[in-house]
């Protein structure tokens, strides 16, 4: 096998704060890949700004000036993170590819680990969290929670794993092949089937700004990545009404023996109640299928998933 060249793709949005030191350690993380002949000297660094309104992308573009291992892409507006994956995959060549996030939370040295691993003939290597020590005991939790949902509904994933991970340029290829505008990644790619394998490291924390996802971020993340790749749903509220449906039986049955016998059953709240409960659950069941609905609705449109606006190559 040729020595790869290597794409270490990495989205940015709003990273002005950690753009300066995270592009240092990559880049003398390059070198050593590259002194060590595990990848390329035309191996290089892609950044890619979604959307960023500060001053992210002038950074790109200085230090894509200074340093031929700094390469840039600059989305049209704010696409959001699975989808600047997507351009900084789709319009880099190499022979592999690395995703990872510009807080460098992941442990970038990992990444040589992935390297051997993909000369050993891996695909596709995953970079699994063994130690999750620096997050809230929220975020611990609810991840293990989502987990745990998309192993219970059918879903295949990677538990521990988010968007740091090494692909072949086979595997991207194969990528493209997927048209889905909702492409949640870390679903799609232990689908693709090929060899695969996981590095281990334990999350650090974030050296400069803040996390860009917030509690309301994550919550649509997880729900995406379960409505994206599981029926299940649309099933447990079919079982559920058919319950539903059951219990309404035996309560009219046993309404109309009471009216018969002559026992008048006293009170509207009970009825009042009842009402508002199975109302509820009709609102939530329409929801969660107007949910579903809603995706096939984007699909059918087909609009590209990201445009370039400009790139620094």
């Amino acid at each position: 096998m040729t020595t790869p060249i290597l794409s270490i793709i990495v989205p940015c949005y709003y990273e002005e704060e950690v753009l300066p030191s995270t592009i240092q350690i990559l880049i003398s993380l390059l070198n050593e890949a590259i002194i060590a002949n595990e990848a390329s000297p035309e191996s290089y660094i892609c950044l890619v700004n979604d959307g960023s309104q500060d001053r992210t992308w002038p950074l790109i573009e200085q230090h894509s000036r200074k340093s031929k291992y700094v390469r840039g892409i600059n989305l049209s507006r704010n696409f959001g993170h699975q989808r600047a994956l997507l351009a900084g995959l789709f319009n880099s060549e190499a022979d592999v590819y690395v995703s990872i996030d510009a807080d460098l939370q992941d442990d970038e040295s990992k990444i040589r680990d992935m390297l051997r691993a993909y000369a050993d003939g891996y695909d596709i290597v995953y970079g699994v969290r063994s130690d999750r020590g620096c997050d809230t005991f929220f975020k611990r939790s609810s991840a293990a929670l989502f987990y745990g949902m998309r192993s219970k509904l059918g879903c295949q994933t990677i538990p521990n794993h988010a968007d740091f991970r090494l692909m072949s340029k086979r595997s991207v290829e194969a990528l493209k092949q997927f048209k889905e505008v909702n492409l949640f990644l870390r679903g799609v790619i232990p689908l693709l089937g090929f060899p695969s394998c996981s590095v281990f490291y334990a999350r650090k924390t974030r050296m400069a700004g803040e996390s860009k996802y917030p509690l309301f971020k994550m919550i649509k993340f997880a729900w995406d990545g379960i409505i994206n790749f599981s029926e299940a749903p649309l099933h447990i509220i079919l079982w559920i009404g058919f319950i539903g449906l059951l219990g309404s039986i035996a309560a009219t049955i046993y309404s109309i023996t009471q009216w018969y016998l002559g026992n008048i059953i006293p009170g509207w709240t009970s009825i009042f109640l009842l009402t508002c409960f199975f109302g509820s659950f009709n609102f939530v069941f329409m929801g969660v299928i107007g949910l579903y609905l809603g995706r096939i609705f984007k699909e059918t449109k087909q609009r590209p998933p990201f445009i370039v606006q400009q790139s620094t190559h």
